[in-house]
């Protein structure tokens, strides 16, 4: 009579490996649903927004009226209303200096067809989009981004919500802008 060795219960580990797996799997969809498209090249880098050069002296005039001061940085709004981003009507636009430097417009807009037509805007101005798949974000958070030698856009759009934030920053000053502020967030 022959014996059969006995056999350990293998399952324990198969289902750990199994889990880890899923769960990997889990993260990396949730990491590529909100990874940032890669950014597109500005063909013609304007070195500045609507023909205000970066680092130009900023202040209330007869066009644009400080809503917030937070000592180095000031913030300014157009006087006239709604503000548009070519042709589109937007909610905001406020336009942000670091020691009365010009350095950033933070845009914010709502709905599928302001999207598109900034979106059209943008592509016209900056250049178009890499179409090729895997370039552009999909999924609940879509983020495009041109980049130029002074100039650098990126644009954030929440589709659950409807909303877009978009920045046009120079670079050089981008990193005084951010010192102390959050105002990159919804």
């Amino acid at each position: 009579m022959t014996t059969l060795p006995i056999q350990q219960n293998n399952l324990i580990p198969c289902v750990l490996r199994y889990r880890a797996r899923l769960l990997a799997g889990l993260f990396l969809c949730l990491v590529l649903a909100d990874a940032p498209a890669v950014a597109v090249p500005i063909i013609n880098d304007p070195n500045g927004f609507e023909d205000i050069p970066w680092g130009a002296t900023f202040s209330e005039t007869e066009h644009f009226v400080k809503v917030e001061d937070a000592g180095r940085s000031q913030t300014y709004e157009l006087k006239e209303k709604p503000p548009a981003l070519g042709t589109t009507p937007v909610d905001s636009m406020r336009f942000t200096t670091f020691e009365s430097k010009f350095g950033r417009v933070t845009v914010r807009y709502r709905g599928k067809d302001a999207h598109e037509g900034i979106l059209t805007y943008l592509q016209s101005k900056y250049g178009p989009l890499d179409r090729t798949p895997g370039q552009i974000a999909v999924g609940p958070i879509k983020v495009y981004a041109w980049h130029g030698f002074d100039t650098e856009v990126t644009l954030r759009f929440e589709t659950k919500f409807d909303r877009g934030i978009i920045f046009f920053e120079s670079r050089t000053l981008r990193e005084k802008l951010s010192e102390g502020n959050s105002s990159t967030v919804f």
